[in-house]
């Protein structure tokens, strides 16, 4: 079975999050990468968010929060805009308004070809894909990877498995664990940093 993995690695994350801005200049690509890595939302949920979710028409800025209803477990969710999500949305928003502007119930990540649809799971898992095979990035990468990376960079900060639980909205810590992708690399971690 082919199951997703996190980016554990600092380096190939750094080339990863920039190849939409270094290498093939994408800003709606760049942006969903961002949203993705730093929301841990479901690519589903990323693909059905408009601009009305992320930017406050009526005061013409950009959200405190992304509040939403998430798909899967019908939860509701309430996501803060850190300083990574507001830089890249204020960038897509600008090189968006240079071109033709934005509305309330567009989609945050439209196709290419103006029918006023988001681009499908396909072609986000052929943008990530894209993005890993060039960054030589081990494993199996894909939307969900954006998600497994999420939670196992904010655990090896210190955010407890049980927040992360909570964050993720998974019934089980089973189901956390397994996301959090933990090797024997980060076994001989503890074990080598621990010295009683």
């Amino acid at each position: 079975m082919n199951t997703a993995q996190p980016i554990k690695d600092l380096k190939d994350l750094e080339h990863f999050k920039h190849y939409y801005v270094d290498v093939e200049p994408n800003m709606r690509n760049y942006v969903l990468l961002t949203l993705g890595l730093n929301t841990a939302l479901r690519i589903s949920d990323l693909l059905s968010l408009r601009w009305k979710d992320v930017y406050d028409f009526s005061r013409g800025q950009i959200c405190s929060h992304i509040s939403l209803v998430e798909g899967k477990t019908q939860k509701k969710s309430s996501i803060y805009i850190n300083k990574n999500i507001y830089q890249a949305l204020k960038s897509y928003k600008d090189y968006l308004e240079c071109d033709s502007g934005i509305l309330p119930e567009q989609y945050l990540f439209c196709g290419q070809y103006g029918n006023g649809n988001p681009i499908s799971r396909s072609q986000a898992w052929r943008i990530i894909k894209k993005d890993a095979e060039y960054c030589h990035i081990a494993g199996v990468i894909s939307p969900h990877s954006l998600r497994k990376t999420f939670g196992y960079h904010a655990w090896k900060h210190g955010v407890s498995p049980a927040m992360l639980m909570e964050v993720f909205n998974h019934s089980s810590f089973y189901i956390t664990k397994r996301y959090l992708g933990i090797g024997q690399d980060d076994r001989d971690e503890v074990f080598r940093d621990v010295c009683i």
